[in-house]
């Protein structure tokens, strides 16, 4: 019986999960999807220039498995790039993990769970405190925070950027 697959920890909700090619009509036979597990070792090897040892464990898993991941991940983009195929970036086993905002938030600083308690996308975090403001990680704009709703699961109506707690 084969190992079961470790939950991959993925830092970031891509804003855009479908790439393809202009002026191409594109069929479910010429798209290559990318999981997200792919997705975020792409990110933290190649966009965010962590090395290998660092990115895997960030991810909760091994340094073999990373690597595997880029492989798997440069290969599918390659395919897609070369053929004029689509992308789609969705699936695999993974949990969000929420990016401490403030100072002091990280791992073993203060009281709670540290670095978002993983509670991934069902649980996430309540948003029940005093209210605040939202503020675009991309171009500064500010909206107050309805209470009961993140500010993370909003986007930006000027830009679409991701907001966060301000």
């Amino acid at each position: 019986m084969p190992r079961p697959i470790i939950c991959r920890r993925v830092w970031f909700q891509p804003g855009v999960t479908y790439f393809k090619p202009a002026g191409i009509r594109i069929t479910g036979l010429n798209e290559v999807v990318l999981t997200m597990g792919e997705f975020e070792a792409i990110r933290l090897k190649d966009f965010e220039v962590i090395d290998q040892e660092k990115a895997a464990k960030k991810m909760n898993i091994s340094q073999p498995t990373f690597h595997r991941l880029i492989l798997s991940a440069r290969k599918k983009i390659a395919d897609a790039l070369v053929n004029g195929k689509a992308i789609r970036i969705e699936g695999g086993n993974y949990k969000m993990v929420q990016q401490p905002i403030q100072p002091g938030m990280g791992r073993g600083i203060g009281r709670g769970r540290g670095m978002g308690g993983g509670r991934g996308r069902m649980g996430g975090p309540f948003a029940a405190g005093p209210g605040g403001m939202c503020k675009c990680t991309r171009c500064d704009y500010e909206e107050p925070q309805i209470r009961g709703q993140p500010c993370m699961s909003k986007k930006c109506p000027k830009c679409g950027a991701p907001m966060v707690r301000g």
